[in-house]
């Protein structure tokens, strides 16, 4: 089965990912092909540059070519992105400050960025 999980709620990325998902993934035992992961609100913050759940996730998508993005507006408010809230949601919006190969966007740029690989199952954390 091929996934995407989405990281909407309080501490989803520092609690569900560091300690569950990311480890399982780093041991193989994960059971799902993971396909994509897209950030919001402050879950984003662990793929910023130097921050080791990001640096170890970024090391992992590469290795196993899944997407991870962050909501471009959310990232605008966090000053984590070049861009403005006028370029949201047009793929305009360039992730800056981040782990290797985050990609920024919404919801258009997040289904053609799947179209190729898409997931069978959406996990909201």
């Amino acid at each position: 089965m091929k996934i995407a999980c989405v990281f909407a709620s309080n501490m989803a990325a520092t609690y569900k990912l560091a300690t569950m998902i990311l480890p399982q993934l780093e041991e193989d035992r994960h059971g799902a092909t993971v396909a994509g992961m897209v950030f919001f609100d402050d879950d984003l913050y662990c793929l910023h540059h130097g921050d080791p759940v990001g640096e170890r996730l970024a090391r992992i998508a590469r290795e196993r070519n899944i997407l991870l993005m962050i909501c471009d507006q959310c990232a605008v408010r966090r000053g984590l992105v070049e861009g403005t809230f006028e370029q949201c949601g047009r793929g305009e919006v360039r992730a800056k400050g981040t782990v290797e190969d985050v990609h920024a966007g919404c919801f258009p740029q997040l289904y053609e960025a799947l179209a190729g690989n898409p997931p069978d199952l959406v996990v909201t954390l």
